[in-house]
């Protein structure tokens, strides 16, 4: 299992995270791939250079605007709202778990904003290059993870510095009023540095992606690269460095991954049961790894239900409010609760019905869950007019196969 430690040295950005992505082996055609499977192959350009930053050598990755693109000419002048940033995404021809977790930051990022200028998240826009370098960086990042095989992503605490920063609205405390809100339940340490450390799409890929805000036991690292930012701070260098590991010690970690997780629940007695469908779904849009409900008997001998999700601890705020607004519970609970799980991969197989994807679940090495892909066996089953069942015994007897 491979994992990654982010150590924010003199900040994190989302393009110091793709700096360091690239230079721990991440290819930029890769992120140059992301941006075509985007659709935005003709709106921006990305290069990858290396720099030096006090004595130590880093890459630094560079989003723009094609030169003959000008976005004010697309009615982008004000910027991309949150909601045609993730529009964009999920037309994407990307795997579902990077458009998935690519979401979620946008959602946090707008959500952020909105409540700190008193707007909607779908309101709210995105000024830079009218939004492409934060849709870049956002899912240039998760796919760059994907691609590296990174199962886990553990960070150090974000470093704050102080001062002021101008921008699209106006001169701004550092951190600006929207990375203070993302950075809300994130470990944070104070450093005599003048000028932004950690931007809002940094906050927003720190409070999502990590797994534990600390440096993994049992951590063993392959190799260490570093992302530059554009800012030069003294003494410190405006640099994150990232640390990958092809294997953690297995003595001290008998399951494969582990990692805490939010659970957000209510029980509700009086909403119809046809809007539970929709509201399972608004949590599992909003960054949840699954949500559920069950019947339950209520105090004075009411029938109801109770609605569950879980979510990574950076998404808890999301999925909260997708609850609460589409359900008609008046609050919900949130607690943190450990999780172990098995380290997963994804393989095609070949079967008389044809392609199927499958999922492996591995335990110490070894495969113990075979789990055949839903919409896969569905389409086939259909399309050969044969029994869903017959596709999946089919998918599995191909993997056992195989092994």
């Amino acid at each position: 299992m491979k994992v990654v430690y982010v150590e924010p040295v003199g900040g994190l950005s989302g393009d110091m995270m793709l700096g360091a992505l690239v230079d721990v082996g991440l290819p930029v055609e890769a992120l140059s791939e992301t941006i075509a499977a985007l659709g935005l192959q003709d709106e921006v350009e990305i290069s990858a250079r290396r720099v030096t930053k006090t004595g130590i050598t880093a890459t630094e990755v560079d989003v723009r605007a094609q030169a003959h693109h000008d976005h004010g000419d697309h009615g982008h002048h004000h910027g991309r709202s949150a909601a045609e940033l993730i529009e964009v995404v999920e037309a994407a021809n990307l795997e579902s778990a990077t458009v998935k977790r690519s979401t979620a930051i946008i959602r946090r990022l707008a959500e952020a904003e909105a409540k700190i200028h008193d707007s909607t998240p779908e309101e709210v826009h995105f000024h830079e290059l009218g939004g492409l370098d934060t849709i870049v960086d956002v899912v240039g990042a998760v796919e760059g993870l994907r691609r590296l095989g990174v199962e886990r992503l553990h960070c150090a605490p974000l470093p704050i510095g102080h001062g002021w920063i101008d921008c699209a609205h106006g001169r701004l405390p550092v951190p600006a009023p929207a990375t203070a809100e993302l950075l809300t339940g994130v470990p944070t340490r104070q450093v005599d540095i003048e000028g932004e450390t950690v931007t809002p799409t940094g906050a927003a890929l720190a409070a999502v992606l990590t797994d534990d805000f600390e440096r993994p036991a049992g951590f063993i690292a392959e190799v260490v690269g570093y992302g530059a930012g554009y800012l030069d701070f003294d003494p410190v260098p405006n640099l994150t460095r990232l640390w990958l590991s092809g294997e953690l010690d297995p003595e001290r970690h008998r399951i494969d991954e582990a990692g805490r997780v939010a659970i957000i629940e209510a029980n509700i007695d009086d909403m119809s049961g046809e809007l539970v469908p929709h509201a399972i779904d608004a949590a599992l849009e909003a960054g949840a790894l699954d949500a559920w409900s069950a019947p339950i008997l209520m105090k004075k001998g009411r029938p109801g239900l109770i609605l569950r999700a879980i979510c990574e601890p950076g998404c808890t705020d999301a999925v909260a409010a997708a609850l609460l607004r589409e359900t008609t519970t008046l609050g919900v609970r949130v607690g943190q609760m450990q999780r172990r799980c098995l380290r997963r991969e994804k393989i095609e197989v070949e079967t008389h019905f044809g392609t199927i994807g499958v999922k492996l679940g591995y335990l110490e090495g070894e495969p113990v869950t075979i789990s055949p892909e839903h919409d896969d066996c569905l389409r086939a089953a259909r399309e050969r007019g044969v029994p869903m069942k017959s596709v999946y015994a089919a998918a599995i007897a191909a993997v056992s196969a195989e092994r």
